[in-house]
């Protein structure tokens, strides 16, 4: 595994970002709505989203807008590089390029992936997670990938029909590759076919040769307002996982997990702190609204407390 006490995928470049045309955040003036930020000077900045706000007040409370999505078809430079900036700000370690929905499309979609990775890489040189539901468009955003910045990552690898070529893409660009847990027609009922679904792939991979430090596995995090049992699933996964392959890197949509519920960052920081303890060492989060100093911190306190951090020395030397 990785020398990092934890890695942190920052989850918050991704064109399904929503916000409500009724949040305080979303101001109007001179006939234009705008989405109010503040840079990291602590300057206030907007991003324009006339084209979402609706001119109907009925529709007001219905309407949610995309704001990283009009950023892309903006091309709005400014709130790109916030958004990405203030990631890495605060500890992400990867950042995670998710623009499916920005078409419908897979041609633009596939040029809208060769369009942000260039801009992405001239923003920060952290390695950028190529993600997307369709192959084409990781395949798309790859060829653009300039590898002398970062080592590119592939999100995701799974049993779906037509995934499984990921597998040889990421050894042909020396990619970290994350693989999840979903079964080749249906999503994993229960911690046992998440393994079993996870040990296909490992066995895929192992006949290519990725090396194992750069296996990220996803056991699958699901909202735990759908199904009582869902985070227990996932986190019985992640202890299986971690005791049958200690080498390889364990994370999950960590957010997943709150979708529906109130106070949201209550549930994230609890769930964390059990996949934490489980044996998880990489978070997907949004690491602004989850800061994840104190998360490294638990980790290296967790460690030291269960002995396996000889004469506390690890804790020592980060922590000093």
């Amino acid at each position: 595994m990785s020398d990092k006490v934890l890695e942190i995928i920052g989850e918050n470049f991704n064109t399904t970002r929503r916000v409500k045309a009724t949040s305080p955040r979303i101001v109007q003036e001179d006939g234009k709505a705008a989405l109010v930020y503040k840079d990291l000077d602590g300057s206030k900045r907007f991003l324009d989203v006339s084209a979402l706000y609706p001119s109907d007040p009925a529709e007001l409370r219905k309407t949610q807008i995309t704001h990283v999505a009009q950023a892309m078809r903006d091309k709005d430079l400014d709130y790109i590089g916030w958004i990405i900036r203030a990631q890495v700000e605060v500890g992400a370690t990867i950042i995670d390029i998710c623009i499916d929905e920005i078409s419908v499309d897979p041609d633009e979609r596939n040029e809208w992936m060769q369009w942000i990775i260039p801009v992405a890489q001239d923003i920060t040189d952290l390695t950028l997670a190529v993600d997307s539901s369709d192959p084409n468009t990781i395949v798309a955003g790859l060829e653009v990938y300039d590898k002398s910045k970062s080592r590119p990552a592939i999100n995701s690898v799974n049993l779906e029909e037509g995934r499984g070529r990921l597998i040889d893409l990421a050894k042909e660009h020396d990619a970290l590759l994350f693989a999840n847990a979903s079964g080749r027609d249906s999503m994993p009922a229960n911690a046992e076919e998440r393994v079993a679904n996870l040990q296909q792939i490992m066995a895929m991979m192992d006949k290519v040769g990725i090396p194992i430090g750069d296996r990220y596995l996803d056991p699958l995090a699901f909202p735990i307002g759908a199904g009582s049992d869902f985070s227990k699933h996932y986190l019985d996964a992640v202890r299986m996982i971690r005791e049958e392959f200690p080498q390889v890197h364990i994370f999950g949509g960590h957010s997943n997990t709150s979708f529906g519920l109130p106070r949201r960052r209550v549930i994230n920081n609890a769930f964390i702190i059990q996949s934490i303890i489980a044996g998880c060492d990489t978070l997907m989060i949004d690491p602004v609204l989850n800061p994840p100093r104190s998360f490294i911190e638990f980790k290296l306190a967790n460690e030291a407390l269960m002995g396996r951090d000889e004469m506390c020395m690890n804790y020592i030397t980060h922590l000093r």
